[in-house]
């Protein structure tokens, strides 16, 4: 009876997991397989992952006056070279690499000297400040999005790179993370290092930056992939200059200069778009995972 009621839970939970695993991949299998296929395709939901291929004829390369043997392409052809031709993909890609890396980077200057102060300093009203961190992760950003967006207005920031940038460089999520993981980090390491003269900013960036490279990178994800996709604050902030759009809010630019059933140029770009943060998160999935254990999140 026993045996029978564990199959009974094993199959439960692999069911939900399998189901769980559907939800979460059929957008990603529905975009790739977009890109590739011919408008015909896409509304019929035909031609398999791929589609068939068949050449088809570009009417805006027609309508230009090019030669319909110019303008004959295959279907995956068709819908890169449009994505890249219809937008400034290449530019909203470089935007997205520069509000990222600014805003990762100005996160860690700024938490682990934070996250070492809380993790292995003594000082008084250390309890209360690590509980306004704890508070803090509770606040959501869409409840600060108006009064972060008020002040640089006055400040005349609206339509720059720091708009993007500055209301974000302090992460208490990052904080919190690496503070946890500082806490593994054994007491008697930082003795050692102050009996060498080393200072305490010596010792963060000397001592405890090349221990907590794990948590780093298991942090950088969460970080660049927030920040990459968002779509709420740069559309707030960013209104016409699409010389500074992201990634997110120049495909939605995208969509809106294509025509309302050109499925396979907008799925292509998407994909270009989400491209680099997978490929980013397959290279370091072994130290991400790595990087979770050790800060003790499960």
């Amino acid at each position: 009876m026993n045996q029978q009621s564990n199959w009974s839970s094993e199959i439960i939970k692999h069911f939900i997991l399998i189901l769980g695993a559907v939800v979460v991949i059929l957008p990603f299998y529905l975009m790739l397989s977009f890109s590739f296929k011919s408008p015909s395709e896409i509304q019929s939901i035909s031609g398999g992952f791929f589609g068939s291929q068949e050449l088809m004829l570009d009417r805006r390369c027609v309508k230009e006056g090019k030669p319909e043997e110019e303008c004959t392409m295959l279907p995956i052809v068709y819908n890169y070279k449009a994505a890249f031709e219809e937008a400034p993909l290449l530019r909203y890609l470089l935007n997205g690499v520069i509000v990222t890396v600014s805003i990762f980077a100005i996160q860690i200057l700024i938490a682990l000297p934070c996250a070492y102060a809380l993790a292995k300093l003594n000082f008084l009203g250390k309890n209360i400040v690590f509980g306004l961190v704890i508070f803090c992760l509770l606040i959501p950003v869409h409840a600060i999005a108006l009064p972060l967006y008020l002040m640089l207005a006055k400040l005349g920031l609206t339509n720059t790179y720091a708009a993007l940038v500055i209301p974000w460089t302090i992460s208490v999520f990052g904080i919190f993370l690496m503070r946890q993981f500082f806490m593994t980090v054994p007491d008697d390491l930082i003795n050692a290092a102050r009996m060498d003269g080393m200072s305490e900013f010596s010792i963060i960036w000397k001592v405890m930056l090349p221990t907590a490279i794990p948590a780093l990178l298991a942090f950088a994800i969460f970080s660049v992939v927030a920040h990459w996709n968002d779509y709420y604050w740069p559309r707030i902030v960013i209104t016409g200059d699409r010389d500074l759009m992201t990634p997110p809010l120049g495909l939605r630019m995208f969509k809106s200069d294509m025509d309302g059933n050109e499925y396979g140029p907008m799925m292509a770009a998407a994909t270009i778009i989400v491209a680099p943060l997978v490929v980013a998160f397959l290279l370091a999935q072994r130290r991400f995972i790595e990087g979770i254990t050790l800060t003790g999140m499960k």
